[in-house]
């Protein structure tokens, strides 16, 4: 038994025609509803962080002291300037997208095509910013090193300011060959190995008696992480069992593993839209010099994808908050 289906009198189930829902094309419909969908699934993201954030918020790594790099100022303590800088850029590529489906809607092609490139250019700034910044967290700025029940301890000053590794500890100048997959068992590979090792670390420690540790507790008072007496350091030193530089999805040096599983998938997350972004907008660009609109007799497709464009910007505003500012 076939299905009735109720066509229109030129045969087509539904052209939009002169009975477009809520005034939109299909595509524009389609587009909307992607979004809607994209939108509930940032929200489950987001949501699952909130959660976790919560029920470990009195040891969750502080966004000032782990975000703090800007290029080409090395040493310079920046904590947000850059990221902040980036979801600017982020946003007035969201502006110039506007005004190019504004210059649509004229059919000024000109107008189109320039404010589609200064759209892309926007999206790439973004997209080599967090590449940058995911080098940076990746490897490190500090070192800290990991105890028996999986706790981070760092190090700090007199003043109460953290240091680096390497500013204290010892080399001993024993070489140890990294454990790959040519060299002993098969298919067994030995992450990276610390610049410094768990017993040098501490005789670094023991000969700089300005220096002592802090753990990942944030003291509610102050909002800063707890700082453990000099004299009490060692008893948490002798519990150490590895150096921690940087960050990936087993250990991290800033605290707390999930902080970094949460960072890695969820800003790539919203990294590979952008990128998807910027390949459909570099897309829609060339067709936009070629003419394909023009024939058309409109400039929907840029206004469709520009939909697209100001729900990620609008979802980084969301990440940015969640992560950086909260």
């Amino acid at each position: 038994m076939e299905a009735t289906i109720a066509t229109k009198a030129n045969g087509k189930t539904w052209d939009g025609g002169n009975n477009k829902p809520l005034g939109a094309s299909y595509g524009k419909m389609m587009m909307w509803f992607f979004i809607l969908s994209d939108a509930l699934t940032f929200s489950g993201f987001l949501g699952a962080y909130g959660l976790m954030r919560f029920k470990f918020i009195e040891s969750w790594p502080i966004a000032d002291e782990v975000f703090t790099h800007f290029p080409f100022l090395h040493g310079f303590h920046a904590p947000m300037y850059y990221v902040a800088l980036m979801t600017f850029i982020l946003i007035f590529s969201s502006v110039t997208m506007v005004l190019a489906v504004d210059a649509g809607h004229q059919m000024n092609k000109k107008k189109v095509t320039f404010y589609m490139f200064l759209t892309i250019i926007g999206g790439l700034i973004f997209l080599g910013s967090q590449a940058w910044e995911w080098k940076n967290f990746i490897n490190g700025s500090y070192g800290a090193v990991q105890l028996n029940d999986g706790k981070i301890i760092q190090f700090v000053d007199a003043s109460g300011h953290q240091i680096e590794l390497k500013s204290f500890a010892t080399s001993a100048h024993s070489e140890r060959i990294q454990h790959t997959k040519d060299k002993g068992l098969w298919f067994e590979k030995e992450a990276t190995l610390p610049t410094f090792t768990v017993a040098e670390v501490i005789e670094g420690f023991k000969a700089n008696p300005d220096i002592t540790i802090r753990t990942e507790k944030i003291n509610a008072d102050t909002k800063t992480k707890t700082i453990i007496p000099r004299a009490e350091a060692m008893a948490y030193l002798n519990e150490a069992n590895a150096v921690i530089e940087g960050a990936n999805l087993k250990v991290n040096e800033y605290g707390k593993t999930l902080f970094a599983d949460f960072f890695f998938f969820i800003t790539g997350f919203h990294g590979f839209h952008v990128l998807s972004g910027v390949i459909i907008n570099i897309i829609i660009f060339f067709n936009v010099i070629i003419g394909t609109y023009e024939r058309r007799g409109h400039y929907e497709m840029v206004e469709k994808v520009g939909l697209y464009w100001h729900f990620v910007d609008l979802v980084w505003v969301f990440v940015f908050t969640f992560f950086y500012l909260v």
